[in-house]
């Protein structure tokens, strides 16, 4: 079976986690990747990947010195990922809430970049509001969280966390098209 309908299949089952249907378009990937400077990137961290559809081209792109950081609940997902033969690839199967003692338990204090797929709309309130306020502590000074949704209602909650450092673009060639968010934290 392909990659794309089990990703359906996977992401049907679980979407209350997943949160869509379709993996990630290469354009959304790449307009969200963009904004990375892999050239001094050391940790980037990538929650919800999902299948890989955006690990994938941030592999493509990292520097020998980069570590990718993916983490993901779903089991089906987790496994995938695990068949990734990188060795600048680390796939946690835990939760975004707990950025900070799983990356500092691989030996690092901060990440300079966080990509996240996270359906935060459908997240409970509580729990995406912990999620974000914990990635937004374990940033880099003048790191960035890069966050994909199909609408604009999370613009508030991130600029709660963020403040006015959102920078917002749009990739219309994603199915649902996406807005994209990225957050530097000053």
């Amino acid at each position: 079976m392909s990659k794309k309908f089990n990703f359906f299949k996977e992401a049907v089952k679980n979407y209350k986690t997943s949160g869509t249907v379709i993996p990630s378009s290469k354009y959304l990937a790449n307009k969200m990747l963009k904004e990375i400077n892999f050239s001094a990137a050391e940790v980037i961290v990538e929650l919800g990947p999902g299948n890989g559809a955006i690990t994938h081209h941030i592999l493509d792109k990292i520097k020998p010195n980069t570590v990718l950081v993916c983490f993901e609940i779903n089991d089906a997902f987790y496994k995938e990922l695990k068949k990734i033969n990188h060795p600048q690839l680390i796939v946690l199967k835990a939760s975004a809430e707990k950025i900070k003692s799983e990356i500092e338990k691989l030996g690092y204090s901060k990440a300079d970049y966080i990509v996240s797929s996270l359906p935060l709309t459908i997240i409970p309130k509580e729990i995406s509001h912990d999620i974000l306020v914990k990635n937004f502590e374990f940033l880099a000074i003048n790191g960035a969280f890069i966050q994909y949704q199909y609408s604009l209602t999370y613009y508030k909650k991130l600029k709660e966390v963020f403040g006015n450092s959102i920078k917002l673009s749009f990739e219309p060639l994603n199915f649902p098209p996406a807005f994209i968010y990225k957050c530097v934290k000053k």
